[in-house]
């Protein structure tokens, strides 16, 4: 089942560090970041990551929970949240189940040779398990000033309809 933006999440369930379950419905009443990238300690998930972890604080503060998605195993993921003293748990997708639901398996050449990687994407989900914005192969650079934005407004929305 592939997500839909303005839909609710398909079920899913996965184990994330720290010990704990992620699914579709765990976080609800809670604004949910979900973003995918290729690989623990690579040049650019680390970047990824560090800056999800300096902007940590304005996510929780707009109500937000943020989750790193690869299929890096659980040894992995605790080494590089150990590393980067992340404060976000990381979800270890190891079967690639979330990845291809959230459709970020995608084809790549790495030094002439065809690979399936993950396209770094993120995703956000709003208080009711509903995908509200989607960013697919994204750059690194002002992208988590972007989403910070998408979340404070999204929060300023559902403030609006209440």
């Amino acid at each position: 089942m592939a997500i839909v933006v303005n839909k609710p999440l398909p079920e899913f369930e996965a184990n994330a560090t720290g010990g704990i379950k992620v699914s579709n419905t765990s976080h609800n009443g809670q604004i949910v970041i979900l973003y995918f990238y290729p690989k623990d300690n690579t040049p650019g998930c680390t970047t990824e990551a560090m800056q999800f972890r300096d902007k940590y604080k304005d996510f929780v503060k707009a109500g937000a929970a943020v989750f790193g998605v690869s299929r890096d195993n659980m040894k992995s993921h605790d080494d590089f949240k150990e590393k980067l003293e992340l404060p976000f748990e990381l979800i270890a997708d190891t079967e690639e189940k979330m990845c291809h639901m959230f459709g970020v398996v995608k084809n790549k050449i790495m030094y002439g040779k065809k690979v399936k990687g993950i396209e770094r994407s993120t995703f956000l989900i709003d208080t009711d398990g509903i995908l509200h914005q989607e960013w697919r192969g994204l750059k690194v650079p002002g992208h988590v000033e972007e989403v910070l934005k998408a979340v404070k407004s999204l929060k300023t929305l559902k403030k609006e309809a209440a």
